[in-house]
């Protein structure tokens, strides 16, 4: 077998799949969207077997942003693990059949206690949906799996489904990179955040003057490998920077660049930050102006350039 070429089939039929669930989307998912953005409590997850641990995925992504979550074991809920759950949750129930008897024994319990319910299945007209006040669909034609037993396809559509929900809710909170790197202290992303600039800010500032001519500036900004330099005047201050977009720009609109200057071309206009600023105002100005370097001050008052920041110095890609 060519498992390179099986694999690609795969990724091609789950990927139609996903198409197709995306094409059938329709208004119960606002409503289900607004029930758990105005939920005065938190957003229970139940499932079992291979649903359950999407599910379980699916709270974790959405505690992590904003939204409260626990994931509860429908089977664990008959036996003691509805102690969990509050009158004013709100429930979504997992179940790709939606006729799952675990998942089924917990509705009447559920309603008892008060909760609201939302079901995410493949089966708009199993007894599952019957039951709740939303239903999210996400059937699909046929699994991956060439027996069509082993749930593939279905479990993707929900994993998929869930990170909609998880970014849809994270954009009507306006859950940012602060509130991100709080609910996450431990990971390295959360520590680099929570630190100051100039924990992070590199001093070997790339530099040229306003006189440096064209060729001059790109080994600068080469050789710095930070996208940028800044420009200074004949006394030292920054007069300006050039990134990449204005070389780009620079060899697009003038005809004879050997001759260009660093004056002629860079932009006078530049985004600063103070040294003792968090890394999250950094990220949060970056991420406003569409950029992804900032001079750093030394204070507001001097106005001088301590260094710079990049957004590689906040977030390794690696």
């Amino acid at each position: 077998m060519n498992f390179i070429k099986r694999s690609k089939e795969i990724f091609q039929q789950e990927i139609e799949e996903l198409q197709k669930l995306s094409d059938k989307l329709g208004d119960e998912l606002n409503e289900a969207f607004e029930m758990i953005y105005n939920c005065k409590s938190k957003l229970v997850i139940m499932g079992v077997g291979k649903s359950g641990i999407i599910g379980h995925k699916i709270s974790a992504s959405l505690a992590s942003t904003g939204t409260p979550s626990i994931f509860v074991n429908a089977a664990e809920a008959m036996h003691g693990d509805l102690g969990m759950v509050d009158k004013n949750d709100i429930v979504l129930l997992i179940s790709n059949s939606g006729n799952s008897s675990e998942i089924l024994n917990v509705v009447a319990p559920l309603k008892k206690l008060g909760c609201r319910l939302i079901a995410m299945t493949g089966n708009r007209n199993s007894a599952l949906s019957c039951e709740v006040d939303v239903t999210i669909y996400t059937g699909v034609e046929k699994e991956a799996c060439p027996l069509g037993l082993a749930p593939t396809t279905s479990t993707t559509a929900m994993l998929v489904m869930g990170d909609a929900l998880m970014i849809c809710l994270m954009e009507r909170r306006n859950f940012k990179a602060e509130n991100y790197a709080l609910y996450h202290p431990g990971g390295a992303l959360g520590r680099q955040l929570l630190n100051r600039v100039k924990d992070e800010m590199t001093t070997d500032i790339p530099k040229v003057n306003e006189n440096t001519l064209f060729k001059d500036v790109i080994y600068e900004v080469s050789n710095k490998r930070l996208g940028m330099t800044l420009v200074t005047d004949h006394q030292g201050n920054a007069a300006g920077i050039i990134t990449d977009g204005d070389i780009r720009r620079a060899i697009q609109h003038f005809d004879d660049i050997k001759q260009l200057k660093a004056a002629d071309f860079m932009s006078r206009e530049f985004k600063r930050i103070n040294k003792n600023a968090l890394l999250t105002d950094a990220l949060e100005m970056m991420d406003e102006n569409n950029i992804t370097t900032l001079a750093v001050i030394e204070d507001e008052e001097s106005q001088k350039i301590a260094g710079i920041l990049s957004i590689h110095h906040i977030i390794d890609f690696k």
